[in-house]
């Protein structure tokens, strides 16, 4: 059976792909680098990470992007020897204005090496390709940034250049589109409804690329909007993929609120359903997405297991962690910085590279960086909260210079929600920023080497010190795509998109040279 989430955590708008026996997985990464997730399956049922496509500036720069900025729902297809990947970069999403460009790299492997992203035409976002043996077509969502407009439709143009054509006129919040040939007939999938709780999966079809397609009469191919009861909730954005043997499954982004229609901890996870042709449209059962589904008939292929922690061997320029299957070469930037990878770790908004990250053995080194709200160079090294309870553990070894400097472990949203245990100048501080209000829960003495916890416990979160607790019982629903959100009046002025993180943060707001030694680091869920 597959089990879902088989993407647990923070993996949202999935974009799946089949080269002969090998499914490949590619997620939003949104302000967290390696840029576009990918993962990579020969059942459908285990699933491993390979890390990230967009791990150095030449690719993807995040500088400057707002919380659930960056990278939007990427487009992995395959056509002509290569691999083909679409992303979208979003600047600005706030004041009724969608600042994004559009991107397309390639690729001989999964493996890269990747080209130099070349910008694609788009006057929206969720681009995807759609190949023929004639050649390669653009698909977008059209965003109307005039007042009062918004969402317009999807079109289509040649990806070589060329005007576009609408495909679909105004039906209110479309997006995600992926085109299809089967048989006759040409299908469109698109996410309707929203990302939220209304969320859903259309298809319709026409037998002229250009149209006009017609929706399935059954309703939405998939949808929990109706049921609150489901354990899969928001099921949308959904891609399809045939097997060898021709079975047909969707790849769906959903959520896992911890009350009913509540707030969603872990984000957007990615779902696999069942896909049966009925009458000539792709249909799941019930239109609703199941926690447990039939297998396709393929031989069984698990992956062995992934190391616990951040725990790659003392590494010669450019290799990648034992056990990682980094995504691309290693290559040096201008500076000499070379890349520093995990598949299971991401860095926020700048990459992770040698000038500010040191691994050797069980021991990361970091080097302090830019406040919260700094979006040029933070120094935080984090990983996707992949289950309701989890917890991760560090030693840690820092020596504060000064009021400016801080080291410890925090449990992540974004810029505005966090819980943070840090050594500082005033000891060892428990802080949490709610929306922006930061309250001290404690203060203690600490020696300047101790080893530090984190834990998700469902709606708690708890810190410990040398396998003691402290006695704080803290909010973990505030680190939520729900919470995350801000609308005020009437306005949106902050998205909710990805999840929760737990993670290594170092902060030298003041610029004047501090570095942390964080060893023995391990995740683990409960």
């Amino acid at each position: 059976m597959i089990r879902n989430p088989v993407l647990p955590g923070f993996h949202p708008d999935p974009s799946i792909l089949r080269v002969g026996a090998d499914y490949y997985l590619a997620t939003s990464t949104f302000e967290w680098y390696p840029g576009v997730r990918l993962h990579h399956s020969r059942d459908l049922v285990h699933w491993r990470p390979l890390g990230g496509v967009l791990d150095e500036r030449r690719l993807l720069d995040l500088s400057g992007v707002p919380d659930s900025g960056g990278v939007w729902a990427p487009d992995l297809t395959y056509h002509d020897g290569l691999f083909h990947l679409v992303y979208g970069v979003m600047d600005n999403y706030a004041h009724e204005v969608k600042d994004i460009t559009n991107h397309l790299v390639t690729a001989p492997t999964v493996e890269g090496p990747w080209s130099d992203p070349v910008r694609l035409p788009g006057r929206g976002f969720d681009a995807s390709l759609f190949h023929t043996a004639e050649g390669s077509w653009l698909l977008n969502m059209v965003f109307d940034s005039r007042p009062g407009k918004g969402f317009a439709g999807i079109e289509i143009r040649p990806l070589t250049g060329g005007e576009p054509r609408a495909l679909l006129a105004d039906r209110g919040l479309t997006e995600g589109p992926h085109l299809y040939r089967v048989g006759d007939w040409h299908y469109l999938v698109v996410a309707e409804g929203g990302t939220g709780y209304e969320h859903g999966i259309t298809v319709l079809r026409s037998r002229d690329l250009f149209g006009p397609y017609e929706a399935d009469p059954a309703g939405p191919m998939l949808t929990s909007r109706h049921d609150p009861s489901l354990a899969l909730q928001k099921a949308g954005h959904g891609c399809l993929v045939e097997t060898q043997a021709g079975e047909w499954y969707v790849a769906h982004l959903a959520a896992r609120p911890y009350t009913p229609r509540g707030r969603c901890v872990l984000g957007r996870e990615t779902a696999l359903q069942r896909v049966e042709w009925v009458d000539g449209w792709p249909r799941v059962a019930g239109g609703v997405p199941a926690v447990e589904v039939p297998a396709p008939a393929l031989p069984p292929h698990p992956w062995p297991a992934a190391a616990a922690g951040w725990d790659p061997p003392d590494q010669p320029p450019g290799a990648p962690p034992r056990g990682a299957s980094a995504v691309g070469p290693a290559r040096r930037g201008p500076s000499g910085a070379r890349p520093v990878r995990h598949p299971d770790w991401s860095t926020l908004r700048r990459p992770a590279s040698s000038d500010w990250l040191g691994v050797s053995g069980d021991r990361l080194t970091v080097a302090g960086g830019q406040s919260p709200h700094g979006r040029r160079a933070p120094s935080l090294v984090a990983r996707r909260v992949t289950a309701s309870r989890c917890s991760l553990e560090a030693r840690v070894t820092f020596e504060p210079g000064g009021v400016h400097q801080s080291a410890g472990l925090v449990a992540y949203y974004n810029a505005l929600n966090w819980h943070y245990l840090a050594l500082t100048t005033d000891g060892l501080v428990l802080t949490t920023s709610d929306r922006g209000v930061r309250t001290v829960h404690l203060t203690e003495p600490c020696p300047s080497r101790t080893v530090l916890a984190v834990t998700f416990d469902g709606p708690v979160v708890r810190f410990s010190r040398d396998g003691r607790d402290l006695p704080a019982e803290l909010d973990a629903t505030i680190l939520s795509d729900e919470y995350a959100d801000e609308i005020i009046d009437g306005r949106l002025r902050t998205f909710g998109f990805t999840g929760a993180f737990a993670g290594l943060w170092v902060q030298d707001l003041a610029g004047e040279g501090c570095s942390a030694v964080f060893d023995r680091t391990r995740y683990r869920e409960v």
